[in-house]
């Protein structure tokens, strides 16, 4: 048992990792030039993450049931949606004219990206949440036991983000204090959100059946 949580954590930070996590933090971390701020974004996404895996796989283990594959892709198909909304938030926010028509955007208060970002998280979290609650069952003896693994896997994603956070978060404070570079930072990000979440659509809906 306590290898089969060691393992959930070292998978929760694995999961961090996802590349539709990882492009949705980081066109929310892209608005703000501070490891800091880069840091409490990813601890918003875990959070929200965390808080939906746990809730939701709890009540598929007491349930012992299965989300239908139907189910699961529609979940998939809200992240989608979600990466085009971020992305195309960032390319409007690159394209606003600056008070004095020189500076870069001023960004997202804080509050609002913690937000944003608490919420992106628990998409996230509804849409893996199934997997995650049927490894729990096929690796821990009891039900108590597999709601630990939950945890600790929650706990798992939360340091993986906020470490990917810190390390995003360096690069795009040094950019951000030359000014100029702020706009292509959101923008460059903002396209790379709306492209992911695109390539998901097409592949969930085609590739996957979901809308044949």
């Amino acid at each position: 048992m306590l290898t089969a949580v060691a393992l959930g954590f070292v998978l929760g930070l694995r999961h961090a990792f996802d590349p539709d996590h990882v492009i949705a933090v980081s066109a929310i971390a892209a608005r703000h030039g501070s490891p800091w701020t880069a840091s409490w974004v990813g601890v918003s996404w875990g959070v929200g993450h965390s808080t939906t895996v746990l809730l939701s796989g709890a009540l598929l283990i007491a349930l012992r049931v299965a989300v239908p594959d139907g189910v699961a892709r529609s979940m998939e198909l809200g992240v989608a949606v979600l990466l085009i909304v971020l992305g195309g938030v960032n390319l409007l926010a690159a394209t606003e004219p600056a008070p004095d028509g020189d500076a870069p955007p001023d960004g997202t208060p804080l509050r609002a990206s913690l937000t944003r970002s608490g919420l992106v998280g628990l998409v996230h979290g509804l849409a893996g949440s199934g997997a995650v609650a049927l490894l729990a069952t096929a690796a821990m003896p009891t039900p108590a036991a597999a709601l630990v693994y939950l945890v600790v896997f929650g706990l798992g994603t939360i340091a993986g983000m906020v470490a990917f956070s810190l390390v995003l978060g360096a690069p795009f404070a040094a950019l951000g204090e030359a000014g100029r570079w702020q706009r292509p930072l959101t923008a460059g990000t903002g396209l790379l959100s709306l492209g992911f979440g695109a390539w998901l659509i097409l592949r969930l809906g085609l590739t996957g059946g979901l809308l044949t």
